[in-house]
């Protein structure tokens, strides 16, 4: 019996989201697995293990929609238009630093919500 790739990813398109998550299971079961490992070592890879407390938003780029990013920068750091527009200019920049996770986030999706492409550190 030949391995026929093409056949099986064309049966998972097709396939609910039930019937994944047990395919999944079944796989871990069958081969001793786990598909969650990955991500858990490239987590404790990535420092010294313990969660992260404060993040810092980066703008990492101001996007097409550049003028909607500056007023909404304005908004969120409480700097001048001219900082501003500057910071957007400037990119990769800081935008605020020491945050909780919440607040990062808060502020990364209002951004992206204005074209921006953010990411936290």
């Amino acid at each position: 019996m030949a391995f026929d790739k093409d056949a099986i990813i064309s049966q998972l398109k097709d396939a609910s989201i039930s019937d994944l998550n047990d395919l999944v299971k079944a796989i871990e079961e069958e081969f001793d697995v786990s598909a969650a490992a990955p991500v858990a070592a490239a987590g404790a890879a990535g420092g010294d293990g313990a969660a992260k407390s404060t993040f810092d938003v980066e703008l990492t780029s101001g996007g097409a929609g550049k003028i909607k990013v500056i007023k909404e920068l304005k908004t969120i750091t409480g700097l001048g238009l001219k900082e501003s527009k500057a910071m957007v200019d400037d990119a990769p920049s800081i935008v605020k630093e020491g945050l909780s996770e919440d607040e990062a986030n808060d502020i990364k999706e209002k951004l992206e919500a204005q074209g921006a492409t953010v990411t936290l550190k």
